[in-house]
């Protein structure tokens, strides 16, 4: 996948809920919701951030900490809530420089996918998606980011990569979709807005 084919994949209309809903645990309540213009939430932005590395177009996650408000050890793209006055591109921007020390001025910004409501934590996420020319010199910040993954955007495009398994979360079986990547299992929101950037560079 190259920096061409993802530029002219993001002019293209949005896969949008359906695409998102793919690998959304089941059963979740409230999805729907973020087509409600009048949705009180609280409003993050978050940066899916390309750049180049050794097989190809790479992308960054965060481990979370233990110690920040919300979604505590899971993994996720770098970003946080909209300050007052902030767009959603602003607000991604500054929290990868505040959570990585990526640099602002290096970064193009490529386009915007659907937002995603997260009924657990009552957050509106707006997924931006940037391309650094060089791999950013990652910085982490201790209070939270507890570690820096890396992965190939040819390995996510990987149908191998996707599973699932049945878990017990808060107090009922739910069938938890999840993408493969190093270790980790990445599922919920993460894993939803991945998803549609997948449909959208794969024409599905």
């Amino acid at each position: 996948m190259t920096l061409h084919q993802v530029s002219a994949a993001l002019q293209r209309p949005l896969p949008g809920l359906t695409a998102q809903l793919r690998m959304s645990p089941q059963p979740r309540l409230g999805s729907e919701r973020i087509l409600d213009p009048f949705l009180d939430c609280r409003r993050a932005g978050v940066l899916l951030l390309l750049y180049p590395g050794d097989e190809g177009l790479c992308l960054v996650l965060t481990r979370r900490t233990e110690s920040v408000r919300s979604h505590q050890g899971q993994i996720s793209l770098p970003g946080g809530s909209l300050e007052p006055g902030e767009t959603a591109v602003e607000a991604a921007v500054r929290e990868a420089n505040e959570e990585l020390s990526v640099d602002p001025s290096a970064l193009t910004i490529l386009g915007q996918l659907s937002p995603l409501y997260i009924p657990l934590s009552g957050f509106c996420i707006y997924p931006v998606v940037a391309y650094a020319a060089r791999r950013p010199a990652f910085v982490p910040s201790d209070i939270e980011v507890a570690e820096v993954i890396e992965e190939p955007l040819d390995h996510l495009l990987d149908g191998d990569t996707c599973a699932e398994e049945v878990r017990q979360l808060r107090g009922q079986e739910v069938r938890v979709l999840f993408y493969r990547i190093g270790a980790h299992k990445v599922w919920g929101a993460t894993a939803m807005v991945l998803c549609e950037f997948v449909a959208l560079l794969s024409g599905d």
